[in-house]
């Protein structure tokens, strides 16, 4: 669409919007709208660029403000909440504009970046197409790790906004579509920051980029740190726990360690039944330091114990999640000299074990 066309579709979109809700005026609250109108925004930015969505937010704060708060039909603004309402929309609504727009234009470099990188295959010996993949990779990793971050802090940011703006304003917090919408979006921003975090570590790891800061680790303390983090995935279920002995040591990066015996229980509470306990175990075994964690699931099938370490394999597709988990283990374990394996537990599961080397 050219340069006219996009500004008549900014126009045309606020509107449009204008003209479906004002009907319903009287039926949903000032929050409601102002979410179709955020929802406007970032279409027309994904669609045509920052400045179309600049010009949508600024006719929507004005729509908003003239048609939906009252007195109706004037700019002026009696009540005090009215004027927060106001002005939180526009930044919001600005906001996401802009930061929809740049995605766009990163999503464009990105696909320049891949064209440069079949063009590199293409044209290149084979060790030089190797060199120009391992550059375009790490631009890419780049580009997407910024791209992905950066709206996404500001998504949840001004989502967080909205909702505290929504309770301030309603004492009683009504069951209503505005809440659910905000709170869908809330954790949807927090599940692909936690995919955008799995895929980012996960490529350090391939590259063998990962940075570890080695130390000695008590195993008690590190089992103690990991719990508390997997509080809120364990709240229904015992996780019972066997350190053997007390004073068992290991050189690591405690970090990523830490993240690794995390994605087990994860694992472990999301195939096994609610309810369950989960079993994790720590002692010397044969000279090393043997991790387990064991549930009460249905465990592993033999032909499945390789695949379920690799990108994306999943072994249940009704478990919510993106297969990353057990391949940042792997590469965790496998940066620190051990290894990660699965076998059938003693309790009718599966019990994933992790080895490594013992610090006396």
């Amino acid at each position: 669409m050219n340069g006219p066309g996009k500004y008549l579709a900014s126009i045309g979109a606020v509107v449009a919007l204008t003209a479906l809700s004002l009907p319903l005026r009287e039926h949903v609250n000032s929050t409601t709208v102002s979410l179709a109108f955020v929802l406007g925004v970032l279409l027309i930015a994904t669609l045509f660029g920052s400045r179309p969505a600049l010009l949508t937010s600024l006719l929507a704060a004005f729509s908003f403000n003239f048609f939906f708060l009252p007195p109706y039909y004037t700019l002026t603004i009696a009540e005090p909440e009215n004027w927060v309402a106001v002005v939180v929309f526009l930044i919001v609504a600005l906001t996401v504009g802009q930061l929809s727009a740049t995605a766009r234009h990163r999503a464009e470099v990105a696909e320049n970046l891949y064209a440069d990188l079949q063009t590199a295959f293409e044209q290149a010996s084979e060790a030089e197409a190797v060199r120009r993949s391992e550059k375009l990779k790490s631009a890419l990793l780049d580009a997407v790790t910024h791209d992905l971050r950066t709206p996404l802090t500001s998504i949840k940011a001004a989502t967080t906004m909205l909702l505290e703006e929504h309770k301030a304003v309603h004492t009683t917090l009504n069951p209503g579509a505005e809440a659910d919408l905000l709170e869908v979006i809330n954790e949807e921003a927090d599940r692909l920051n936690h995919f955008v975090e799995s895929m980012v570590e996960l490529a350090k790891l391939e590259a063998g980029a990962i940075d570890t800061r080695r130390s000695t680790i008590n195993v008690e303390d590190l089992i103690s740190s990991v719990l508390h983090r997997t509080a809120g995935l364990t709240d229904d279920r015992n996780v019972i726990v066997n350190v053997r002995p007390n004073a068992l040591k290991i050189t690591g990066d405690e970090k990523a360690l830490a993240e690794a015996l995390f994605n087990l229980i994860d694992n472990a509470a999301k195939y096994s039944p609610a309810g369950r306990p989960i079993y994790l175990d720590a002692g010397d075994a044969d000279g090393h330091v043997r991790l387990s964690v064991e549930d009460e699931g249905r465990g592993v099938d033999v032909r499945e114990r390789e695949r379920i370490f690799t990108k994306f394999h999943r072994g249940d597709k009704t478990v919510k999640g993106f297969g990353l988990g057990l391949a940042i283990v792997r590469g965790i374990v496998e940066a620190h000299g051990g290894r990660v394996f699965v076998e059938d537990g003693s309790h009718g599961g599966a019990r994933f074990v992790i080895d490594l080397g013992i610090d006396r």
